[in-house]
């Protein structure tokens, strides 16, 4: 052997591995090996999967070996799409937390009036906070307007969000701070409701026209930010997952998840998607962020690749831009954020620039035109360009079902709808053809496409398991509003795939993630059923993830099986409670 021979093979890893689970049950969402007994692990990455026996040789004196006793495991899951910021960072800040799933006009009132109470007394002092519910409003026999809020709250600027985040409810002196009058006009992505007669503003804000009220206030303070992101993180790692995306930040929500990620607390892997559009909060620094300051935040879990557009609004607030006229209408389509040419443009030099593109449609209407833009963008750049993503993807129309395929695009869907409750059916209002066709992850998929899911907190549950339940049953998992649902079940397999590779490849790391697969990122997670053997109803939903392993590293440990190790989880036992 000479020199260089004798150097290689110092230099060559060690078979032994860093870590060994045995005698388990492992789908891996591999098809070439979707069931194995083992694996073996080392500096992060999968070495081996196979039998008992086949792992055997990967040990030695310095392998960590864990006995799964029969346990289940499958590959970390995947949330395409959440707001830790909207959820927890307004509590943190001491905003308004009605604290009521759907509550009365009277709860609502109440909980403001005793905010305003316990607040401080000054006029400036704003009475802000989340939420109210337009859809129970309308079964009280109210209409939500300033005129209701000055009836209790007339000296002081008072703002309360919509559970569905489509729209604000301000008071008049709120209007007065923000500037807000019959001769404002409205701004490009929202519109401002205004009387019929007199044009002055009624109260209600619709989409991008609420960020004039943020743009009063004081922005959310970074402590708020920093403990709403970091607690988000720890559920997620004891929900099993190792991939997110949080949708909409700021400069100052970017420095909050830095922070983290310094403080080596950032376990599940995010990418961040710039906002476009001041409609949640003013972003006044996205040109820069953009055009290359995003790079700054850049690790190997952190990333701020992609920008999120709202092309449209929601359908609580019709705001959903349809391709027909809403029920009831022979006009009316809803309201589109941007010009088709203005979005056609955008989408065209983000994809030139290797930016996601995140695009709010919640209208068949408007995820049409998306997937125009795209093509478009294919045209003129090539069809390799980066994999842009359709959000929520309320309703699509079939004729586009099999260009998610052809384009490239993520279709991602939000679970908000997809079991009959409150919500769904204030949802309903945009025609019962449209809501049994909502939520089509079947069309997509069988079309070839890639589907993917994510929770939108606070719109909807934070827990990725509700939904997850809810793909495969298309019902309710507490067993209410037995016999409706909307749109078609998926099988199992299925949303296994949807929950784990979709997602890996959503993130554009589906070569070395999503799957237990040899050279893969050592990324898994240990559950207290198995799947496979259980009725999904009522079940999947309230799966316990005991540990969840991200790349060779435990991130959570629900039992402390690991307790006094060297391999001691950066999570252990409980969980936030939200």
């Amino acid at each position: 052997m000479n020199h260089s021979d004798a150097l290689a093979a110092s230099q060559a890893p060690s078979p032994g591995a860093d870590l060994v689970l045995t005698n388990g049950r492992i789908y891996t969402v591999n098809d070439a090996q979707p069931w194995a007994e083992a694996v073996a692990i080392k500096a992060g990455r999968f070495i081996a999967v196979g039998s008992t026996t086949d792992i055997a040789p990967y040990i030695n004196d310095r392998t960590q070996v864990i006995d799964l006793d029969g346990r289940f495991v499958m590959p970390g899951i995947y949330d395409m799409h959440t707001h830790p910021d909207l959820a927890l960072a307004p509590e943190y800040a001491g905003y308004l937390d009605v604290g009521i799933e759907d509550p009365t006009p009277e709860q609502v009132k109440q909980a403001m009036l005793d905010y305003a109470a316990n607040a401080p007394a000054d006029a400036e002092g704003w009475v802000y906070g989340a939420y109210f519910v337009r859809y129970t409003f309308k079964q009280a026999g109210i209409v939500p307007s300033r005129a209701w809020l000055d009836s209790f709250l007339p000296d002081r600027p008072a703002a309360i969000l919509d559970r569905s985040w489509g729209c604000m409810l301000v008071n008049s002196k709120a209007l007065e701070l923000a500037g807000i009058t019959a001769d404002t006009p409205d701004p490009r992505h929202g519109y401002i409701e205004r009387d019929s007669i007199t044009g002055e503003p009624t109260g209600i804000l619709v989409d991008g026209a609420y960020a004039l009220i943020h743009a009063a206030m004081p922005p959310t303070p970074a402590h708020a930010l920093q403990r709403a992101y970091g607690e988000a993180v720890h559920f997620q790692s004891g929900r099993g997952v190792v991939g997110t995306k949080f949708v909409h930040v700021c400069e100052h929500r970017l420095n909050a998840l830095k922070a983290i990620d310094q403080r080596g607390k950032l376990t599940v892997r995010v990418e961040a998607a710039i906002s476009w559009q001041d409609d949640i909060f003013p972003v006044k620094r996205r040109w820069e962020l953009l055009a290359g300051e995003r790079h700054f935040y850049r690790s190997s879990r952190l990333n701020a690749n992609a920008v999120k557009f709202h092309f449209d609004g929601t359908h609580e607030s019709r705001s959903s831009y349809l391709s027909t006229a809403w029920p009831g209408d022979t006009r009316w389509r809803g309201h589109l954020n941007l010009t088709p040419e203005h979005i056609t443009d955008m989408v065209v030099d983000m994809d030139r620039k290797g930016i996601r593109v995140i695009a709010h449609c919640t209208g068949d209407g408007a995820s049409d035109i998306f997937l125009d833009a795209v093509a478009e963008a294919r045209r003129r750049n090539g069809p390799n360009g980066v994999q842009h993503q359709c959000a929520h993807c309320t309703t699509l129309l079939d004729k586009n079902l099999s260009r998610f395929a052809e384009l490239n695009v993520i279709a991602e869907f939000s679970p908000v709808g997809w079991y009959p409750s409150s919500f769904s059916y204030a949802r309903a209002v945009f025609g019962e053809d449209r809501m049994q066709r909502a939520y089509n992850f079947k069309g997509v998929l069988e079309a070839g496409g890639t589907a993917v899911m994510g929770t939108d907190w606070p719109v909807s549950s934070f827990d990725p398991w509700i939904g997850f339940e809810a793909m495969v049953t298309r019902e309710n998992p507490w067993g209410e509003e037995e016999g409706r649902f909307y749109g078609e079940p998926i099988a199992l397999e299925q949303a296994m795939r949807v929950m784990t590779i979709n997602g890996a490849k959503a993130m554009d790391i589906d070569d070395r993630a999503g799957s237990i697969e040899v050279d893969k990122y050592a990324d898994l997670i240990v559950l207290d059923r198995n799947l496979f053997e259980i009725e999904p109803k009522g079940n999947i939903h309230n799966t316990k993830v005991e540990m969840t392993l991200m790349e060779g590293q435990w991130v959570w440990d629900a039992h402390g099986e690991l307790d006094g190790t060297e391999h001691q989880a950066v999570w252990q036992r409980d969980l936030p409670c939200f």
